[in-house]
């Protein structure tokens, strides 16, 4: 046995001379410094969590902008690639025209997974 650790009659012997209530305050002690320290925790994640999230809305935006503005170039290059075999009329009348279409088939496609969706979170089955 090493020396640095007490002996069972040295532990018996601090454990007569503790009193059941010293006991008791000194877990309260320890459970409150234990929720205090809980608490400060939850609280640093938390505030981490909201710094975060500020930054992921802020490139998320700035993603969007960016590839509207992709968007829009395309658009225009299309029209412009399209100019000389179909006139700038022309080529703005099938450039617009297929935007049209893909904004239909995209807003048919999301009725129907939205229709999808709620047959199959409701209670009902499909009518």
């Amino acid at each position: 046995m090493q020396e640095s650790e007490p002996s069972i009659a040295e532990t018996l012997s601090e454990a007569r001379e503790r009193s059941l209530p010293e006991d008791l305050r000194q877990l309260a002690e320890d459970a409150r410094a234990l929720a205090e320290a809980e608490f400060a925790y939850q609280k640093s994640r938390a505030a981490f969590a909201g710094q975060e999230t500020k930054r992921i809305a802020t490139l998320g935006l700035l993603a969007a902008v960016l590839a509207f503005f992709a968007l829009m170039a395309l658009t225009f290059g299309l029209v412009l690639a399209l100019t000389p075999p179909l006139t700038a009329w022309g080529a703005t009348a099938v450039v617009v025209g297929g935007l049209f279409l893909l904004s239909a088939l995209s807003g048919l496609l999301a009725a129907g997974r939205w229709r999808r969706m709620t047959v199959t979170l409701s209670d009902k089955g499909p009518e």
